[in-house]
């Protein structure tokens, strides 16, 4: 440990020497930054269990360490010895458990803090088990795990074991960045006794098709227990098109008493996820969407009374969508983080009166939340500086710095200037701009200017810090970076909001086009030298742009864009979301605005502009064949063009080597194009 402290010390002691102030911030020097995630509570509160990962650029993979946080003595331990040996590793009632996996068998493990041993709880095969929850006292575990439930094709041709095909008779034969196979993610529940679970779990889904959990990235943040004798877990029990087409996931309650099961929330259409259980006071809290197939729609927090069975929803007259929750001790109030004026931000709600009140303000986003005693613990980010874990004082809203994974990297760099800018868009509304300015800028200098498209639609413009669509890296290439929160983002109103649905090409390209007209009366400017950029809506408005922006963008780059809205509605797999915000098919003469006026592709014509178009192969969300068509048009009419594409990526760009050429790509096409 000495020798550490020594080592530590003396690259502090040089790295002023070595390094130097002022240096450039660059796409490697993005990837050397730790990733600081997780922050859950231990049960007694005494501390946060968090973990920080680093990637190796020339094995092409990343490594996590996990750490605990002393909330009294104010200092992190990494895990070493044996208990870093457990994978997967989360707090219990008197300790942690994890995942232990060697020779195909994965061991659920479980050991003290303090005197760590381990023990053996379960074993399954490594192929099968996906994840588990053990409930508060340890009586039970529930395990995610591969059932096989539908037919393959060497089952139905077994003459033909060689034969390479893919045999579909309904939808939903593809998902995000995976093709449907035999396996459904089911949940088992086991019976645990002087510290083994009994091998013969039940399964909670037996007999079905559906999943325990909702794909593409719903876990077991989804299942809670209840006094050790329910299990409630959220599932879209649905398949094929009628999967496809709906967001109706229910909660559904396991009695393990009864070994029956029951919806507790038929009478609800969107979205019922994220419950989690006030064993105290009885009560049940969970998020909820009002609309069937409108997966952005407003996320309310329902409670219900166990006893009762009566609900009430505590946040219908807030105007603001909730992304997660946590109950404080005593069950009468609730803490939530909500984006609000592009910031994601904290709050604190009374459970009888529903009144609420805003706990954190500033130019940051919070995540992760968790409650300690009288203090919240929440991951917080900047455009300027990754996630570090803060403790956040529930009266005052103080914020504590309790990790400092970056800061003496990112000393190294000048930072640029963030600036709030509100600009009147085409139908006289105000709309919140960040224009980023680089580093040491001088406003008496012109720079280049990039206009930054936000995908999702529904996708707020906050302060996020992202290891691709990195603002900071923009900046301190020379870029002045606009990002306007157009219409269809939330934050400001679920009117603003829903005002996208059925108009992907009307206000909300205005307003992308007002944001670059407001800045561009700026002197720094270069009116000769403005570029958008953007990915997946985002790049659906570069291509939109392209035949409507009356030459005053000079570069264009899209990653992932919708260009055929037609093509594009034959062949995404999520149709509820293409119902809801296109209108429905393109054969029903009520969504025909979608699918001509709206469409890039109709605007072709209109084409001059230099592009860069970029694509990954197993992006189901958005399948190549859209940027395959735009690149093809650009080609065909003569502009200069490039296409890059990753076979093996999905919508995002996951792989390090992969997100480097991205990068590398992405800043040589503005060389090109724009800088220069």
């Amino acid at each position: 440990m000495n020798l550490q402290k020594l080592a530590s010390g003396f690259l502090l002691l040089v790295a002023p020497f070595v390094y130097g102030q002022n240096q450039t911030f660059t796409p490697e020097k993005l990837w050397e930054l730790k990733r600081i995630n997780g922050g859950s509570v231990s049960p007694d509160h005494s501390s946060v269990l968090y973990s920080s990962s680093v990637y190796d650029m020339d094995k092409n993979n990343g490594k996590s360490d996990h750490y605990i946080y002393d909330l009294k003595k104010g200092n992190s331990e990494l895990i070493t010895g044996e208990l870093a040996k457990i994978g997967a590793i989360r707090w219990i009632k008197d300790g942690v458990a994890g995942v232990i996996t060697a020779n195909e068998e994965t061991q659920i493990v479980t050991s003290s803090i303090k005197q760590p041993e381990i023990k053996t709880i379960l074993k399954r095969p490594s192929d099968q088990l996906l994840d588990f929850k053990i409930s508060p006292e340890g009586k039970y575990i529930i395990t995610l795990e591969r059932v096989k439930t539908r037919e393959t094709t060497a089952d139905r041709y077994p003459k033909y074991p060689k034969a390479n095909v893919q045999i579909y008779d309904d939808l939903m034969y593809k998902h995000w960045d995976k093709w449907q196979d035999e396996f459904s993610d089911q949940l088992f529940l086991y019976t645990i006794e002087n510290g083994k679970a009994n091998p013969n779990g039940v399964n909670l889904l037996e007999g079905t098709q559906y999943d325990g959990v909702m794909k593409p990235f719903s876990g077991l943040e989804n299942v809670a227990f209840y006094n050790e004798e329910l299990v409630i877990y959220a599932s879209k029990k649905k398949t094929g098109k009628e999967y496809a087409v709906s967001t109706d996931s229910e909660l559904y309650v396991y009695n393990i008493g009864t070994k029956e099961t029951s919806n507790w929330t038929e009478a609800y259409q969107g979205y019922d996820t994220h419950p989690v259980f006030h064993e105290k006071s009885h009560q049940l809290a969970w998020l909820s969407m009002a609309t069937d197939g409108f997966e952005a729609d407003k996320n309310d927090i329902i409670i219900r009374d166990i006893k009762t069975q009566m609900d009430r929803n505590l946040t219908e007259s807030i105007d603001l969508t909730v992304s997660s929750f946590v109950w404080n001790e005593k069950g009468d109030k609730i803490y939530f983080l909500a984006v609000t004026e592009a910031t994601y931000q904290l709050f604190e709600l009374d459970v009888k009166t529903k009144k609420h009140r805003q706990i954190t303000t500033g130019d940051h986003n919070y995540g992760s939340l968790a409650l300690a005693g009288k203090k919240l613990i929440a991951m917080r980010q900047s455009m300027l500086h990754p996630n570090e874990m803060f403790e956040v004082d529930i009266k005052t809203g103080k914020a504590k710095q309790l990790t400092h994974a970056n800061d003496e990297v990112l000393k190294q760099f000048d930072a640029p200037t963030i600036e709030k800018r509100w600009v009147t868009t085409s139908d006289n509304k105000k709309m919140l701009t960040w224009v980023i300015l680089p580093p040491n800028f001088d406003k008496n200098k012109e720079y280049p200017t990039l206009l930054y498209c936000q995908g999702g639609p529904q996708s707020a413009v906050s302060q996020f810090f992202s290891f691709r669509w990195n603002f900071r890296l923009m900046a301190s290439d020379g870029y002045v970076v606009v990002a306007p929160n157009r219409r269809g983002l939330p934050g400001f109103g679920q009117k603003w909001n829903d005002a996208i649905s059925k108009d992907w090409g009307g206000q909300s390209i205005r307003d992308y086009l007002a944001a670059i007209d407001d800045v561009s009366k700026e002197d720094y400017v270069d009116k000769e030298r403005i570029g958008a950029v953007g990915a997946s809506y985002g790049g659906y408005s570069v291509f939109y742009l392209a035949g409507v922006h009356e030459g005053r963008f000079k570069s264009l780059i899209a990653h992932a864009g919708l260009f055929n809205m037609t093509s594009w509605y034959g062949t995404t797999e999520e149709l509820f979301f293409a119902n809801h915000d296109i209108g429905g098919p393109y054969w029903d003469k009520e969504n025909e605005k979608s699918y001509t006026e709206f469409s890039p592709h109709k605007l072709v014509n209109n084409w001059d502009t230099p592009i860069l178009i970029i694509q990954g192969g197993k992006d189901f969300r958005v399948p190549e064949g859209q940027s395959f068509e735009a690149f093809q048009a650009a080609q065909l009419k003569g502009i200069k063009s490039r296409m890059v594409y990753f076979p093996e990526e999905n919508h995002w760009i996951l792989s390090p080597q992969n997100a480097m050429v991205w990068q590398k790509e992405f800043f040589n096409w503005l060389d090109e194009t724009l800088k220069n």
